[in-house]
Order: structure tokens, then sequence, then C-alpha cells
């Protein structure tokens, strides 16, 4: 094989392809364009090498991720994968990195999101069997004072390779989060109480600023179980205390000099006030989201409108600029952005969610 081969074929496989692909994918077809034995250990070292170099437009996503970064822009992508306009809101349907990747850099002046934590839940095979009701990785758990409740991912059973994993996500989410954010940008996860220190590390490892948290109060169906297979028994126990708030951890990408200046600047440093005598609080009473809202959307994560438009308006202080939620499901936060007349961006991979969020969308924002 002559000098440079490997490189050539992994540059013309990346090229080709219109989406990102894993280490796996590019070594499966590089094998196939040289029709020859080629070490994966030569091909994981090119893509390696190529991504950290200046001169090559190989770019790693995140870990085991590659893409051809040829000065691709958001029109570019547009063109090249689906999407939907609704008013000021924009959805494609592509891969989270692959949406940010195609930003410009300090374009965005809100991240508002729910993302699947790195894990398997929203792999394809798991949500097969979410929607077909055969567990997985989601879970039916039994009916609880009356109540049934959803499938919810099993983050109890995480197990040390899992964080490690979920770990390096949020640590890859992060710096492309940094890049696009404007400075004074707030942040705003969607958590839970048995990960949140997790993904708030990663974050701030990637250089964000912890703002602290932001409480949603609301009776979840989380927790509260007697021993399983021994409820009878040990009917006086709860393995775990029934969950009653859900955390959104806050960032920021650090402001330039005084908030009064970034302010001025960039329209950011701040929350806006939901009236001149009450700043924003960080605990804000909540409720299920309701059977209209998940008629019109029905998405395993939604989140209630009247919550979502209250921290969408007080994501951007000034009222000016982009939000983003590049983990879009069904469109919700953007539906709430639309309401409160905030422009909004947006990415869902999934086929499904995606269909379902273009009819989803205006139902919710006019809600």
């Amino acid at each position: 094989m002559r000098r440079g081969a490997v490189r050539d074929a992994v540059d013309a496989v990346l090229i080709a392809s219109e989406k990102p692909m894993t280490t796996t994918e590019v070594i499966r077809a590089v094998t196939q364009r040289v029709d020859q034995h080629v070490a994966p250990s030569s091909i994981r070292s090119s893509l390696s090498l190529q991504a950290a170099s200046a001169q090559s437009c190989i770019r790693q996503i995140t870990r085991g991720i590659y893409f051809w970064d040829d000065g691709q822009s958001r029109a570019e992508l547009s063109r090249k994968t689906p999407s939907f306009i609704y008013g000021n809101a924009t959805l494609h349907n592509c891969d989270a990195f692959e949406l940010l990747a195609a930003l410009d850099d300090s374009s965005i002046h809100a991240i508002i999101t729910d993302p699947p934590y790195g894990l398997v839940e929203y792999d394809e095979i798991e949500l097969s069997k979410l929607r077909s009701g055969k567990g997985g990785v989601w879970r039916k758990p039994p009916s609880f004072d009356g109540c049934t409740r959803r499938p919810l991912p099993r983050f109890t059973t995480l197990t040390c390779s899992d964080l490690e994993r979920m770990d390096r996500f949020f640590l890859d989410l992060g710096r492309a989060f940094m890049r696009v954010l404007v400075p004074g940008a707030n942040v705003l996860v969607a958590s839970n109480p048995l990960v949140q220190h997790h993904v708030a590390n990663s974050l701030a490892k990637a250089g964000l600023e912890p703002r602290g948290v932001v409480v949603r109060l609301v009776q979840t169906m989380r927790g509260g179980d007697r021993p399983k297979g021994h409820e009878d028994i040990y009917s006086e126990v709860s393995v775990m205390p029934r969950s009653q708030w859900e955390p959104w951890i806050c960032m920021r990408k650090p402001p330039e000099g005084t908030i009064a200046s970034n302010l001025e600047k960039w329209g950011c440093g701040g929350w806006r006030r939901p009236s001149d005598d009450k700043p924003f609080g960080d605990v804000i009473t909540s409720s299920p989201t309701g059977k209209k809202e998940r008629s019109i959307a029905n998405h395993p994560s939604l989140k209630p409108q009247a919550f979502l438009r209250e921290i969408v308006k007080a994501s951007l202080p000034l009222g000016n600029g982009i939000v983003l939620d590049p983990f879009a499901g069904s469109g919700s936060t953007l539906a709430a952005a639309q309401n409160v007349g905030y422009a909004s961006l947006g990415s869902e991979r999934d086929e499904s969610y995606y269909e379902l969020a273009q009819t989803a969308i205006p139902k919710l924002a006019t809600l």
C-alpha cells in the first residue's frame, strides 16, 4: 500500500458522508474502499492525528465521532438536512453535535435543554423498546396511589463505566457550548438529583461558570417504592425518598469585563426580571405535564409549557437573541420561545420525534 493511502481513504470517506461517522463506521468504510486489509489501529491513528492538526478538515465532535469540516455553515447544514420553520423557530433533523459544529462562534445567547446524558436511553434500540412497552433501559413502574407512572430511565443502575462515559459526554458538550455562546450567556440543563453533580462538574471543566441550580418544584413519580418482590414484608419501607423536585443546572459562559459592559456589547450577563419589583427566582412551583400537552407531544421527557415559558423568557436578560435547544425532542422549548417572542434554534436526530415536533410546536406555542 502506498504511503498516505490510509489518510487519503479516511479523507474520502468523511468527505462522502453527509453526517458525522463513528470510528467503527470509518474503519469499515475505509476497509471497503481500499479493498485490502488495513489495520484498524492505522485508521484510528490517522483519525486522531488529523483531528489534532489545524491544517486538516477532520474534526472530532466528541469521543469516537468525526466529520469533515470544510467551513460548512448553518445554511449549508439546512441544505443537507431536513429543517422545519415555524415563526421564529427553526428545527433541524440532525445530531446535536452536528448542529453545534455548524454554528458560528459567539452566535447563541442562551441554551435550555434536556439532554440524553450520553447514555443509551435514546439509542434506536432502546427507543423501540420504549415505544413497544417492552422495557429495556426504560421501565414501566407499577402503579402508585392509583397512578400509573410513565417510563423513566434507570439512573440508579449506572455503572462506573456509564458515569465515566457521561462525564466525557458533558465535557465534550460543554466545550461545544463554549464556542457557540456569546460571553455572559446562560445555560440551563435539566438533570436528576442522582447525577447532577457529575453534569455540573463536567460542564465546569469545559469552561462554563457554575451559577447554582434552578429548582422545578414538582411532585414526581420517581422513588418511594417498597423493596421489589418484598412489598408486603417491608410495607413500611421506601427504598428511596420520593422525588419532589427536578434540578436544572445553571451555568454561564464567563462575561467580558463588567456585567454592564457585557450587557451593552453582547446583550447577556443576567436574567430577565418577571417584573420591576420581582427578580427571577431559583425555585419555580410547577406541576406534571398535563394530558392536553401530552396528547399534542407524546415525548417521555416533555416539560410543561408554563414552566418552560418562565425559564425561557428569563434566559435573555434584554429579551434579544437566540435560544438554542440541541436536544429538542418534540420541540417544547422552541414552542415556549415562540410564545414569549424569542428566536430559537434546535436539533433532533430521531426522525419520529422530529416529525412529531412539526405538528407539536405550532400547537404548544399557541396554548
